[in-house]
């Protein structure tokens, strides 16, 4: 797979060496056990596969690389490039502006920009609506565009499968942006709705079995329908798609229970299913199973919690902790500054949508054993830093320089 040149200070010289080494180890990625790093009385369990993947690095590459070939030029970001706080800190101190929020909203007038500006697409990639609206300023959308390969990939099999006449349901969380992109190259070619979950799912379904009244379905899916859906035609060949960084788990639930109704209302046999159903399993994202299917690996590990490190608004990272907290206690940080001390813990809990300082987060057994994973968008230096960090609370002395040749 091609290497980026992303900075530095991203890259961790321990992480480095550990990846480097189960990947010669393990070629054909089959192998997801974690990693287990003997730090004194501290034992880190770290997930098989973790950080930066193929779609992040690549949109860091060409951010910075805009940056140096645009000198005294204004740059633009549509919204954070990635969801991590330090990656889209670092491109602000660049001077690097941001046109809009995470969920759509305008940080300044479109009429602010000229045909001299530069603007960089972020890694989820964009709506059609906005990438003409560039086009009308003078400004060639692609030119820095650093959508993540694996949601084009998406694009492209919805546009495929949509211009075969089926309708694409999109498994996603509506705000999002990935989800807003794609629902938007989506409905260019085909009837969309967009599901966030099973129980909206299971909503669906009730009127792809036309159980409940064709108007209502306006209501319960408002704003997440293609104009002109029409619930009566548009739901009797369906195809299903989703946000890359969706639970791979939950949208292959969601794609096998939305088959079943459609095949059981239409009363569809086996050697049709085809012309149902469109088979869209190709567009799960290879990082996003590796890193929770390492995930549930490393659950099967004894430990006394977990930590999972990502931006708070990192939907990829968001459903690691979910499975996390299956098995035990989980705590969601930013860096290793939520770390305060071996008695206190500044951690995102995600039920409350609020962060909250935990006091007693580790028990008092020795050996100490902390499981560790990260999301997409998070650099490996700072996974690294949270286990320096770990080692000096509970009174263990790390040497990385040592530890990192021990893995070379």
């Amino acid at each position: 797979m091609k290497s980026f040149n992303v900075p530095v200070h991203y890259r961790s010289p321990l992480v480095t060496a550990i990846k480097q080494k189960r990947k010669a180890d393990d070629k054909m990625k089959k192998d997801y056990t974690p990693t287990i790093l003997e730090i004194g009385s501290l034992q880190i369990i770290l997930a098989r596969h973790f950080g930066f993947c193929y779609g992040v690095e690549n949109a860091i590459e060409i951010a910075f690389r805009a940056v140096e070939e645009n000198p005294g030029k204004r740059i633009f970001l549509l919204s954070e490039m990635i969801h991590n706080p330090g990656v889209n800190g670092d491109l602000h101190a660049l001077g690097i502006r941001f046109i809009m929020d995470t969920k759509g909203n305008m940080l300044m007038n479109w009429d602010d920009l000229t045909n001299e500006d530069v603007v960089i697409i972020p890694a989820f990639g964009t709506t059609l609506e906005i990438e003409q609206q560039l086009r009308n300023k003078g400004i060639n959308p692609t030119h820095y565009e650093t959508t993540c390969p694996f949601v084009e990939k998406v694009w492209n099999r919805a546009g495929k499968i949509g211009d075969d006449g089926y309708t694409i349901v999109v498994h996603g969380k509506p705000g999002h942006e990935e989800t807003r992109a794609t629902f938007s190259h989506s409905q260019a070619h085909t009837p969309t709705v967009v599901v966030k979950d099973m129980a909206q799912t299971e909503l669906l379904g009730k009127y792809i079995a036309q159980s409940l009244p064709a108007d209502q379905f306006y209501v319960d899916f408002k704003g997440q329908y293609s104009e002109g859906f029409d619930v009566n035609k548009d739901l009797q060949r369906i195809g299903v798609v989703n946000q890359t960084t969706m639970l791979a788990s939950e949208t292959q639930a969601i794609a096998d229970y939305l088959k079943q109704i459609t095949l059981t209302h239409f009363n569809t046999p086996e050697d049709k299913v085809s012309e149902r159903v469109a088979d869209t399993r190709d567009t799960l994202c290879y990082a996003t199973n590796d890193n929770q299917t390492a995930v549930s690996g490393m659950l099967e590990q004894q430990a006394d919690l977990a930590i999972v490190i990502g931006g708070y608004n990192s939907s990829n990272t968001s459903h690691l902790v979910e499975l996390c907290e299956l098995k035990l206690p989980t705590y969601y940080i930013q860096n290793e500054h939520c770390l305060i001390s071996e008695t206190e813990i500044f951690h995102f809990n995600m039920h409350k949508h609020a962060e909250e300082t935990i006091t007693n987060y580790l028990p008092a057994n020795r050996p100490l054993r902390i499981m560790i994973t990260s999301g997409a968008s998070c650099p490996d230096a700072l996974v690294e830093r949270v286990i320096s960090r770990l080692a000096a609370i509970t009174g263990n002395k790390i040497d990385i320089e040592t530890l990192t040749q021990e893995w070379a």
